[in-house]
């Protein structure tokens, strides 16, 4: 019996990363704000770090990023095949296929917003950033300008973690709640690894489907039929990655992917790999992990 699934959106579901822990300082902060917020995280990137970052996987989330070393964030876009360049800080919409940032040694400090969590604080609907970048100035004005001027100012994570938390703080209003029928499907959408058709969701929760269909669209950014898509896809990988020599006929039947060709197309667009050639590079991030400690032993 498979384990039961749990919803996706964590901020080491984004990478194929090991040991994330190491890489990023993170911080959980308390209520109100971790009703919306994963967390904060800081990452110090160098030239010569052993850890790059590289093709960023979807989650479903937004996630507030502003670069300290200097005041512009490139990206990457292998869906489109263009790039883009905006302001040191910015707010990254719910996207449905990977990113690359082109930054070469990043130093960078963000919010990793959960599911539906960030809708509170941009003053717009997050379905209007589907699949793009803002400068967080078009959405907070000069503040986002001190923002960042003060992060950049700070010395250490705790006070900058501080700083972010304050600015969000400021910005959430007692009146917003979020929609009965989101934070519902959210966790029916986590509980579920073939996703729920969103006919019948909408009717269990008592809306019309189009109507549900717009209201998951404003708080989360993307529609619940692709959200539920990004879920099989990051539950799937998890999975394989815990299991690299599954039985790929009947994984692709217990996701609820109608067969293995299904997969295999859904991987391709989620993570640019197939599930295979994933596993393979999985496996060569944990020999080259291994590699690195070897060398490091003590004896």
């Amino acid at each position: 019996m498979r384990p039961r699934p749990a919803i996706a959106g964590g901020k080491s579901q984004q990478f194929t990363i090991l040991n994330i822990d190491t890489i990023f300082n993170f911080y959980k902060p308390k209520p109100p704000l971790s009703n919306f917020v994963d967390n904060f995280w800081l990452y110090e990137g160098h030239q010569e770090t052993e850890h790059k970052i590289e093709r960023i996987l979807p989650t479903g989330t937004l996630e507030l990023v502003i670069n300290l070393r200097q005041n512009e964030l490139r990206f990457y876009d292998a869906a489109h095949s263009e790039n883009s360049c905006y302001s040191g800080a910015i707010v990254s919409g719910a996207h449905g296929h990977g990113l690359t940032p082109k930054e070469e040694a990043p130093f960078l400090v963000g919010v990793h917003f959960k599911p539906g969590g960030a809708f509170p604080f941009l003053g717009l609907p997050a379905s209007d950033l589907a699949d793009t970048h803002v400068d967080l100035e078009t959405l907070w004005g000069p503040s986002a300008g001190r923002l960042r001027e003060h992060l950049c100012e700070a010395r250490i994570s705790d006070e900058r973690f501080q700083l972010l938390q304050q600015a969000l703080l400021s910005r959430l209003s007692e009146r917003v709640e979020k929609h009965y029928a989101v934070s519902a499907a959210l966790e029916m959408f986590g509980n579920n690894r073939a996703g729920p058709i969103v006919r019948e969701t909408a009717k269990y929760l008592g809306l019309s489907q189009r109507r549900f269909i717009q209201v998951f669209k404003a708080e989360v950014g993307m529609t619940p039929k692709l959200f539920s898509r990004i879920q099989r896809f990051q539950q799937t990988r998890t999975f394989i990655q815990q299991n690299p020599l599954p039985n790929w006929a009947t994984l692709a039947l217990d996701y609820g992917y109608f067969d293995q060709s299904h997969l295999i197309r859904e991987f391709l667009e989620f993570s640019g790999l197939s599930p295979t050639d994933y596993l393979n590079r999985h496996k060569s991030l944990i020999e080259y992990d291994i590699d690195v400690k070897s060398k490091h032993l003590p004896f």
